[in-house]
């Protein structure tokens, strides 16, 4: 039975989502664990297996979704119970035998969480509604085909952050990073509003005219959207907020810290 998994997990500590040989890759773990729990015979892909896409080293998720041939008793927390802590299963689907989590998906979403407390917030989503619509984004991601993309993308203010949300079919490789690399620039005012007419023409855009790419860290793989119904496994997802609720709490008291020897530091001796 081909059957699809939302898979959740902390990306800071891979070197990506896509199975690497000598590298730890979130893919690396699930594969272990299907061959842990004896769904295959080694830590390989299972029959019919795809993802949703690639994710970059240090980049999190909530909607991943992997598809394979999986045994009716492989439910998300089964597969919890052979992962490591960071990644969890927490919903998942009955699909067609042909099935492709990459090609099936209809959107896909992104969120980038933006620390820019002294950006203009009108000027970051003038770029984004600059950018929004179908356009031909070559002088933005890495690849040299596939650039065409009809994208919504949006932002809005929470605190000292921007939350950018990109949402298209499909993204070339680090297109949402330099993107965002593209709002932080002219949001705190380093290039002007006009700048991105030029980030959207023909012209290639090269060396010191390029558009960087902003850090993987605060990125995240929202959602994946399908035509079919995910169940959410109730067990499962319990156990994902267990475990990310006391990362993030791990993460606030550093900062704490962080804060207290900033401080400290400044202070005379």
């Amino acid at each position: 039975m081909r059957r699809a998994f939302r898979i959740a997990y902390d990306g800071t500590a891979y070197r990506g989502f896509q199975r690497q040989p000598h590298a730890e890759t979130v893919e690396n773990e699930l594969f272990a664990a299907l061959a842990a729990l004896e769904v295959t015979a080694e830590p390989t892909a299972p029959a019919g297996y795809s993802a949703a896409g690639r994710t970059d080293a240090g980049v999190s998720a909530v909607g991943q979704t992997v598809a394979f041939d999986a045994p009716e008793w492989l439910t998300p927390a089964a597969l919890n119970g052979s992962l490591p802590a960071d990644v969890r299963a927490w919903a998942s689907a009955d699909a067609p035998d042909d099935f492709h989590a990459q090609y099936d998906a209809t959107a896909r979403t992104y969120e980038y969480h933006l620390h820019a407390p002294e950006a203009d917030t009108e000027r970051a989503t003038a770029v984004l509604d600059r950018l929004s619509g179908r356009h031909d984004f070559h002088n933005l991601p890495r690849d040299d085909d596939g650039t065409e993309r009809d994208l919504t993308a949006s932002c809005e203010r929470d605190g000292s952050f921007l939350v950018c949300t990109f949402t298209a079919d499909g993204f070339p490789r680090a297109f949402v990073r330099r993107a965002v690399g593209l709002v932080a620039s002219v949001a705190t005012g380093e290039r002007d509003i006009e700048f991105v007419d030029r980030v959207l023409s023909a012209e290639p855009l090269d060396g010191p005219d390029g558009v960087g790419a902003a850090a993987p860290e605060p990125l995240l793989l929202r959602r994946v959207d399908y035509d079919i119904e995910f169940t959410l496994d109730e067990s499962a997802a319990a156990s994902a907020w267990t475990v990310f609720e006391e990362r993030r709490i791990s993460r606030l008291t550093g900062a704490r810290v962080a804060e207290r020897l900033r401080s400290g530091a400044s202070r005379n001796p």
